[in-house]
């Protein structure tokens, strides 16, 4: 889901070129474009998933159901020659008892969030699905088991605002330097799917996963930042598509900026409902008074930062670690509960234990031979190749202390995270301009499209934003709720979605479900 990974301050050097790689498949043959034959005839081979895989689909569904696989695909479709990527897959097998309709390809966002993982871990949530559908989801390159990148050591003190040896906003040519010290040591611990990552080139990823499937059309349900990976396939393969659905819609052409600034403000938003919920309860470690138990989230974060919390084997739970779990637990309502008692621990004890839990849950597993930074990393990679705005350094010099101030004014809990994106992808090669200006008007069959009011993470203009640029065929579902995306929180949504994908039922543009449908 777009932002559901932690962002922890680091990015990678990403080489995108402006444009869109052509479009060549196993029936271009004698186009002149690339030869991709050898890519479009693989078959999958499906084995029992590796031990991390297997346990985790053990622990929540039936792991006889459940096979892993691969795709290769090209590193770079320009040049098909200069190399490989292998994608990691896993398929929960259709309980129908006849021949399901064919494959649903899952992403559950990010970008930089593992599907292999993800779905081991959410059979139950996607079984009524599998009556009609082998479910399969995938790492996308660079992310999980798919080569993952990585920047090392620079995680740990990425942050070229803070502190002296970067020099802070009244020095910025020495955040400058801090941000090219980062770029190189991310360039220099990733391998070379690094300069190839981006949107453009997962989603040709995903056609090549459909051919090897089997399947004449692909049946996709994204979420977050998944949205923005299915609206491109939509654009660059049109007459591939079959039903699809876009769940916590992300913008198509806001910048990196706008879209951190964005998420800064729903995360507050998000925040202000949590505390404003917590202290209508009894028993809430922030009292009774929520525009107080605002001020002291805020002295909470800032006096953690300051003096970060140490566990027996010397680690540090800093307040931007804080703000990690909150920023994943103020994603679903249902979370509300254990949040507010692990946060009652904190403050109460000094003890993060609860949070730390909390923060390891909802990282959805990862696994011990990918890196611990690789979803912060693969995030910025992406949203850095995904993006044509560079500002050169002049630029920046003059704008980092406005960008901190508006940031702060957004959120003073989620603003500086949210920042760092925004700086991270400077020095960069601009990214492809492709999304921006050729995502639209798509020939499809009808897409549809799930807004959530209250989502933090993807404000709801941007579901009515995008289905406008896409057309007439985007249908758009209003959920009334709360959290990020609603399949999984609104019984309502799950229903129209199930009926769409399953029995092709569409709902009229514009029906909605109402905020109390959430199970």
């Amino acid at each position: 889901m777009r932002g559901a990974c932690a962002v922890a301050g680091v990015t990678v050097l990403v080489v995108v070129g402006a444009g869109v790689p052509g479009l060549a498949s196993a029936a271009d043959g004698g186009s002149g474009r690339p030869d991709l034959s050898r890519f479009y005839t693989q078959k999958i081979k499906w084995a029992a998933c590796e031990d991390d895989t297997e346990a985790e689909a053990e622990a929540t569904g039936n792991a006889k159901d459940v096979r892993c696989g691969k795709v290769t695909v090209p590193l770079d479709y320009a040049d098909p020659a200069a190399g490989t990527v292998d994608v990691a897959m896993i398929r929960m097998k259709s309980s129908a008892s006849g021949k399901p309709r064919g494959s649903l390809l899952l992403n559950f966002g990010g970008p930089g969030g593992p599907g292999v993982s993800a779905l081991a871990m959410s059979q139950k949530e996607f079984g009524f699905l599998s009556k009609g559908y082998d479910v399969v989801s995938f790492d996308p390159r660079g992310v999980g088991l798919s080569e993952p990148v990585s920047c090392g050591d620079a995680e740990q003190n990425a942050d070229p605002t803070d502190g002296p040896a970067a020099g802070d906003s009244d020095d910025p040519a020495a955040v400058l330097d801090e941000l090219r010290r980062v770029a190189k040591e991310c360039a220099a611990t990733s391998g070379p799917v690094l300069p190839h990552m981006g949107t453009v080139n997962v989603s040709r990823d995903l056609d090549v996963m459909r051919q090897a499937l089997g399947d004449k059309k692909l049946n996709f349900l994204g979420f977050s930042y998944g949205t923005r990976l299915g609206a491109v396939y939509a654009a660059q393969f049109p007459r591939k598509v079959g039903r699809m659905v876009l769940d916590g819609v992300d913008t198509l052409t806001e910048p990196v900026a706008e879209q951190s600034l964005a998420t800064a403000e729903g995360r507050q938003t998000a925040l202000d409902n949590f505390l404003a919920w917590c202290t209508g309860n009894a028993g809430c470690v922030f009292g009774t008074d929520s525009r107080a138990a605002r001020h002291s989230m805020v002295r909470l974060v800032q006096d953690m930062d300051e003096m970060p919390l140490q566990s027996l084997d010397g680690q540090e739970f800093t307040g931007q670690d804080v703000v990690g779990v909150l920023s994943q637990a103020l994603y679903s309502r249902q979370a509300w509960p254990a949040l507010s008692q692990a946060l009652g621990a904190l403050l109460a004890d000094g003890d993060p234990r609860a949070l730390i839990r909390m923060s390891g849950g909802l990282a959805q597993g990862v696994r011990g031979d990918v890196p611990l930074d690789n979803m912060s990393a693969a995030l910025m990679a992406v949203n850095c190749a995904d993006d044509p705005d560079r500002p050169d350094a002049a630029h920046l010099e003059k704008e980092i202390g406005r960008l901190q101030e508006e940031f702060e004014e957004a959120s003073p809990v989620f603003g500086k995270s949210m920042l760092m994106p925004v700086l991270l992808c400077f020095g960069r090669p601009a990214g492809t301009s492709y999304i921006r200006d050729d995502v639209r008007d798509v020939k499809t069959p009808k897409l549809l499209l799930v807004g959530t009011r209250g989502d933090p993470a993807t404000p709801y203009r941007w579901t009515e934003e995008t289905a406008r640029r896409l057309g007439s065929q985007a249908v758009v579902l209003d959920n009334k709720g709360d959290g990020h995306t609603g399949y999984l929180g609104s019984t309502c949504v799950q229903d129209k979605v199930d009926g769409f994908l399953l029995y092709g039922e569409t709902p009229k543009s514009g029906s909605s479900c109402p905020a109390d449908s959430s199970g």
